[in-house]
């Protein structure tokens, strides 16, 4: 499957495809990690831009295959500090995965971010998922002290990467 059938499309984040993805994504977090999904609670309105942006990826058959967004962060008691755009639900279904779908929508995301002026990309992923700890370390991220929902978790990892001019 070529990149040139993939379209990316900027959807609000409880539209109904997103809503379908994140209903699978969590379901695998449930497999991975033996238990809940992700309760980190998110509103719509927070990826609506300028202060986020919330991407699906559709195949040739207008299907959703992937997803991700980011919403804008700003100094809170969680750990995160003023600029930070945090990345969140990316997820690309198990029959789309190795297309690069996930790395083509994080670099829209971190230019998007940029435009908009944020000046970190920050994300927390968790020890069973090696693959997106492998996707954002050759994208540039670095392990970072801990923020958000997760921070005390153990089995929580966190990650930053400057967005420069």
């Amino acid at each position: 499957m070529s990149h040139g059938m993939i379209q990316l499309r900027a959807v609000p984040y409880d539209h109904p495809d997103a809503v379908e993805l994140n209903d699978r994504v969590q379901l695998e977090y449930q497999e991975r990690y033996q238990g809940e999904g992700d309760v980190t609670f998110l509103d719509p309105m927070m990826f609506a831009p300028p202060r986020g942006l919330y991407l699906i990826a559709y195949d040739l058959a207008d299907a959703p295959i992937a997803s991700g967004g980011w919403r804008s962060q700003d100094e809170n008691d969680e750990g995160y500090a003023d600029g930070d755009a945090e990345l969140k639900r990316m997820y690309v279904v198990p029959e789309a995965r190795g297309l690069g779908l996930a790395r083509r929508i994080l670099t829209v995301l971190e230019e998007d971010a940029r435009t908009a002026g944020r000046t970190r990309m920050v994300l927390e992923t968790g020890d069973q998922q090696p693959e997106a700890i492998a996707l954002y370390l050759s994208s540039g991220y670095a392990p970072s002290a801990k923020f958000g929902h997760y921070r005390f978790h153990d089995s929580s990892r966190c990650m930053t990467k400057p967005l420069g001019a």
